[in-house]
């Protein structure tokens, strides 16, 4: 267990524990809303803002951020248009994500890397890194906790929320800006591939044994944060790839939380 002992490794496990509370706790008010691929489309978008900064300039993050709340803002718009099928303004930002991400590749192919982002660079973590992935979980974990109720509602039943007098537009952009500010966050740790996995399959999981929706909450980060620490260090100590190896374990997790909860039924 020597590798506790390397800084790298300690950099990854705090940013994977730090992923580990905010993707979730994002991700369970997307699942249940039905807006689970949200990341996904978020997080191409965010590959082509990376794979422009990489053409332009020598802040790709930066550009991933940008293109990410850009097309949490055009999703909003979107999803107002479209209020009957609001899935397509995913569906929409997803196609154009693809298609950028594609062209800026190819315009500086030879010149670029964005393999890490891609597929995560977990172990090449630096301070910089952890401190906005902290500054972004504290942002999302207070969010939720001072607006619990309110989300609760909107979660449930959007149209008594907007009847009550809640701002839903204003909860809607929130919620969608801090699911564009945690993929941004994340891309480097977990790759743009992986990102949505942490926030959906902790969710799936937690909603199959759940008592409430507090207790889904509680479970789906216990969930992330038990694939990132048992994951990380098996792919340290056997050399494998290690967000592919929290992923997988997140998906056996979900495998034995339904083969339990049928059993407990019977």
């Amino acid at each position: 267990m020597d590798i506790f002992a390397y800084s790298f490794f300690q950099k990854a496990l705090l940013g994977g524990i730090l992923i580990g509370f905010m993707a979730p706790l994002i991700g369970a008010f997307l699942v249940l809303r039905r807006l689970s691929m949200i990341g996904d489309t978020l997080s191409h978008v965010s590959i082509a803002g990376v794979a422009l900064g990489f053409l332009v300039g020598p802040a790709p993050q930066f550009f991933g951020v940008a293109f990410a709340v850009a097309a949490a803002f055009a999703i909003e718009k979107l999803r107002k248009t479209y209020r009957a099928y609001a899935e397509l303004s995913i569906a929409i930002m997803m196609s154009g994500g693809v298609a950028l991400a594609s062209l800026f590749i190819t315009m500086g192919e030879g010149t670029m890397n964005v393999t890490g982002y891609l597929f995560g660079s977990v172990y090449t973590l630096t301070a910089a890194d952890l401190w906005l992935t902290a500054g972004v979980t504290l942002l999302v974990v207070l969010f939720v906790f001072i607006n619990f109720k309110e989300l609760f509602l909107m979660t449930f039943d959007e149209d008594a929320a907007r009847v009550s007098g809640l701002p839903t537009s204003a909860y809607n952009m929130a919620i969608t800006l801090l699911t564009a500010l945690t993929i941004s966050a994340a891309i480097k740790i977990v790759g743009a591939l992986m990102v949505s996995a942490l926030i959906t399959v902790p969710v799936a999981s937690s909603l199959i044994a759940a008592k409430s929706f507090r207790h889904a909450l509680f479970l789906s980060v216990l969930y992330a944060q038990v694939a990132v620490i048992i994951g990380l260090t098996v792919a340290g100590i056997w050399n494998l790839a290690p967000i592919g190896t929290i992923v997988l374990l997140l998906i056996a997790m979900l495998i034995i939380t339904i083969i339990v909860k049928k059993g407990w039924k019977r």
